[in-house]
């Protein structure tokens, strides 16, 4: 079942709700970054073997900052990030799959009325073709094709995304593609370990502007690239829990104009990362 493919690049394939947990410390310092992320994805069967797909996400990211910064710290401790997920998705023959996704997002402070400048479209077209419940595939495999419009991204043009997975057989299984590739060992049917390099971030606008040093501060962004450890447990074939470990090899943290040039830079030094949760799939 492959309906929950055209939600890929924010949350796993097959996710029916999921509750997370992100950690990332600033290194020789007190400052921390936390994130608390919930989502939750309802299915609409139309006809057969097509979905109107209706789903949410909130994240709320929390920003520890206990360095002295020529600025009020307080008016962006807090980042809310709110995407309302509207995808369709049909077959077009035994093998492929077609889907659309439709993401307006509020990433904003919040701290005062919403305005345009805390509203986002971000959307995408998928072709999935997908084995992986194919009993006669010796390797089962699912490949994602696909162009997704992200305006966070500040660039006027769709991007390319593509996504491949593949069983090798009972102990392995690895995925390529962006935002994460890993490499998967099965202990059991319920019990995984992997090695994973994954890409994270968020962009957000400051509903409070400030000066620095005469220069003024509209938004805030964090970009990150990690690698490292995670492991999975399935407590039954839908419900799984997950924690993944590891230490970023670029990491940058930005205070930005409202051309979105860089103005302040909050964290650039590589530390640790930990990403843990639970999810409920199909």
């Amino acid at each position: 079942m492959t309906l929950f493919s055209v939600h890929f690049v924010e949350a796993q394939l097959t996710d029916l709700a999921r509750l997370e947990y992100s950690f990332v410390p600033k290194s020789e310092s007190e400052d921390q970054y936390t994130r608390l992320r919930a989502l939750v994805n309802y299915p609409i069967k139309t006809s057969e073997d097509c979905y109107l797909i209706i789903g949410a996400e909130y994240n709320r990211i929390i920003l520890n900052l206990e360095d002295e910064y020529p600025f009020d710290k307080s008016l962006l401790e807090t980042i809310n990030i709110i995407d309302l997920n509207v995808a369709y998705t049909f077959k077009t023959s035994e093998k492929w799959r077609l889907g659309l996704k439709f993401n307006p997002r509020i990433a904003s402070t919040l701290t005062e009325k919403l305005t345009s400048e805390d509203v986002f479209l971000n959307g995408g077209f998928y072709a999935i073709n997908d084995r992986t419940k194919d009993e006669s595939a010796k390797k089962p495999y699912r490949l994602i094709l696909g162009l997704t419009y992200n305006t966070t991204t500040g660039l006027p043009f769709p991007l390319p995304f593509v996504s491949y997975y593949r069983r090798v057989n009972d102990k392995w299984s690895f995925s390529a593609g962006v935002p994460k590739s890993n490499l998967k060992y099965f202990f059991t049917d319920k019990s995984m370990l992997q090695t994973f390099v994954s890409l994270d971030g968020y962009f957000a606008h400051l509903q409070r502007p400030q000066q620095i040093n005469g220069k003024q501060i509209d938004n805030i962004s964090l970009s990150l690239a990690v690698g490292g450890l995670g492991y999975e447990y399935c407590f039954t074939k839908n419900l799984v829990a997950y924690i993944y470990t590891g230490y970023t090899f670029r990491l940058n943290n930005v205070l930005r104009n409202d051309n979105r040039d860089e103005v302040f830079k909050l964290n650039d030094v590589n530390t640790f990362y930990l990403r843990s949760g639970l999810k409920f799939k199909i």
